[in-house]
């Protein structure tokens, strides 16, 4: 079902492989294209192993608006991200083909006109690559991008960092909302059931049962109480037990840190993440099978300083080292 290329096939073409300007020898982080981290548009290269696709949606979200300016926000805030990294001991954009594919031209009037937009314009870019990366835009956008990996995949193991499940069944009886795109994919038959994880679930729910209704979806859970009183590893061999070789679809909600660490979201809980964990928890998944990732929720009319920016532009180069670093 897949369409990726093997390491051993990526291999065999770095020489073709573009990438952003020297920053120390052509031209300076703070200026140059807008694409992320200065990367290639999609339509300057043959065909991308990546494709970073911006969805500036948020008429899904039920607290703070803003997050259709997530794309262009996370974009500036990687311009200061350099080759190499440290963490996976690799340099993503030296292995991999990464374009930038620009925005989808979304409708922020229609809920599920929306959706239906978004999924044709996943699939329609895997036929110039092999996989993608989302820039959002609020989580409700998680559903069509899962509807497009699944039609190349087959049933996806879901690993979902984020403070609140999504798993609702509506709110105010819309059932496409940026809390409900994992109830709608697990009904679907978009994921393996029993093979999906939540991290860094945290502070408040509507009620207990909320935990058992999740379990009966087919998820595990990893609170933030979790990750502090038995650690990173514990949580790490958690996750990686429980998707069991099967191609990984990682969504990053960025409110899945702390306010401190990330205070531009829609819906901001005390207790999250430090950065720095959020880092440790994605290096730990490094040979997985990834096929595809978001990174969702910066509404950046509340940031300081661009810290939800570089820490959102952060999680996506970890992501892309960890596409370098499948198996």
């Amino acid at each position: 079902m897949s369409n990726e290329t093997t390491a051993g096939e990526r291999a065999e073409r770095p020489a073709s492989i573009i990438g952003p300007p020297d920053a120390r020898l052509q031209l300076p982080r703070f200026a140059g294209p807008a694409t992320f981290a200065r990367l290639p548009r999609l339509d300057e290269v043959d065909h991308a192993d990546i494709a970073l696709l911006g969805i500036p949606f948020d008429t899904g979200t039920t607290y703070r608006p803003g997050a259709r300016f997530g794309p262009e926000s996370i974009r500036a805030g990687s311009k200061l991200l350099r080759p190499f990294h440290i963490g996976l001991d690799v340099e993503p954009w030296t292995e991999l083909q990464v374009a930038d594919a620009g925005d989808v031209g979304v409708t922020p009037f229609d809920i599920a006109e929306a959706i239906g937009e978004i999924e044709t314009a996943a699939r329609s870019l895997y036929d110039k690559a092999d996989s993608i990366i989302a820039l959002g835009g609020d989580h409700t956008i998680a559903l069509p991008l899962l509807r497009a990996a699944h039609a190349h995949h087959g049933p996806i193991a879901l690993i979902h960092f984020d403070a609140h499940f999504d798993t609702w069944d509506n709110v105010f009886g819309a059932q496409l909302t940026h809390s409900t795109p994992f109830r709608r994919a697990s009904e679907e038959g978009l994921l393996a059931l029993g093979h999906c994880a939540h991290i860094g679930i945290r502070n408040s729910l509507p009620a207990a049962s909320d935990f058992e209704d999740d379990r009966r979806l087919g998820f595990a859970t990893v609170t933030t109480l979790d990750i502090a009183r038995r650690g990173i590893d514990e949580a790490v061999e958690r996750v990686r037990e429980r998707v069991a070789g099967l191609p990984v679809y990682i969504s990053v909600d960025i409110d899945v840190l702390d306010p401190a660490h990330a205070p531009a979201t829609g819906t901001p809980e005390p207790g999250g993440l430090t950065t720095r964990e959020l880092q440790l928890l994605l290096h730990g998944l490094a040979g997985l099978p990834i096929v595809g990732a978001d990174v969702v929720e910066v509404s950046p009319a509340y940031d300081h300083a661009q810290l939800t920016a570089l820490a959102a532009a952060g999680v996506i180069f970890d992501l892309l080292a960890l596409f370098a670093k499948r198996q």
